[in-house]
């Protein structure tokens, strides 16, 4: 018996999702960076409808990855150490570089600053905090895949 095309298209919905791919210069992954995360959290839910699941940044922090069908689409994370006090509420977009190491060497000699050392999350890839010669903060990082 033929499928329908109605039943193909929902056949094909339930196939697992690729890879996310990435490409180098390409905006990869987006934080909101805020002090209050459970008025984010749920500002998020009532006006887009994100779901958020939970997870820990490498040194032990809470982190809140919002959730759009099962798929990640942003990070939450609270400032709440002293090293943060001067850091506004915003949302930080992270680049995609081919490898942060090498590029953050040329951030720097172009006039960029490295705000905290280049480090690793499991699973997610190699990052850096960098703020930009013009004072804009932005995120570089070679992604893990």
């Amino acid at each position: 018996m033929a499928k329908t095309a109605t039943a193909k298209r929902a056949e094909k919905r339930a196939e697992p999702q690729a890879a996310t791919t990435w490409a180098h210069g390409n905006f990869h992954w987006n934080e909101l960076r805020t002090r209050n995360v459970e008025r984010a959290k749920r500002f998020y839910k009532e006006t887009v409808g994100w779901t958020f699941e939970a997870m820990q940044t490498p040194d032990g922090q809470p982190y809140w990855v919002a959730m759009v069908g099962g798929k990640p689409v942003a990070g939450m994370f609270t400032l709440t150490s002293p090293e943060f006090d001067g850091v506004p509420e915003s949302w930080i977009g992270f680049l995609a570089v081919d490898d942060v190491d090498k590029r953050v060497t040329k951030a720097v000699k172009a006039g960029a600053r490295l705000v905290m050392p280049i480090f690793d999350v499991p699973n997610v890839g190699r990052i850096a905090m960098l703020m930009e010669p013009g004072g804009a903060g932005i995120g570089w990082m070679t992604p893990v895949g």
